[in-house]
């Protein structure tokens, strides 16, 4: 199995302003509109096998996600789409803002889509409960339809609720690959 080797965010800081390195960040377009290192090159993992990864001859490779985990989930998929040697952001942007470095950061972007769908589904299951010891208990059914909405969609990768707020006026302008 192929491993991608880490690089401190120092290291890859170093890289990018040596031009020596290229950033690819694997991230959906909803993360990367939201916070992005300057001069990072979107290539989200849902179109990941075909998107242009623009990359010079002698160039290091550097994947990142927002923690690490997609790209060392994925190293081997990664790392089959260059030459030579692949690379990891340690930490992921996470790291990366940690060490005191810039980012490119629009607060007007919406909030990523699973965040949306993680506070939507705890504010219903809330709501549920709330409702079900002050109101009727039958509110329990909406936390007990939220819980079953989230294990399908753990089971089968089809989110319903996160196809909705996909389509919300506030999702609109982002392009969607």
């Amino acid at each position: 199995m192929t491993t991608l080797v880490p690089l401190s965010p120092a290291e890859v800081a170093a890289r990018l302003k040596s031009g020596a390195a290229r950033l690819i960040d694997i991230r959906e377009p909803d993360e990367f509109a939201r916070d992005h290192v300057v001069g990072a090159l979107p290539a989200p993992l849902s179109v990941f096998e075909t998107a242009d990864l623009t990359l010079k001859a002698g160039q290091d490779v550097v994947f990142m996600c927002r923690t690490g985990n997609r790209t060392g989930v994925n190293c081997q998929r990664l790392a089959d789409r260059v030459a030579g040697p692949a690379y990891v952001l340690d930490g992921g942007l996470d790291a990366w803002k940690k060490a005191g470095l810039p980012t490119r950061i629009d607060a007007k972007a919406p909030l990523e889509l699973m965040r949306q769908v993680q506070m939507a589904a705890g504010g219903l299951i809330l709501l549920g409960g709330l409702l079900g010891v002050t109101v009727h208990p039958a509110f329990w059914g909406l936390s007990a339809f939220v819980g079953a909405g989230l294990f399908v969609a753990g089971a089968t990768g089809f989110c319903g609720m996160a196809r909705l707020l996909a389509v919300a006026p506030w999702n609109r302008t982002l392009k969607r690959n």
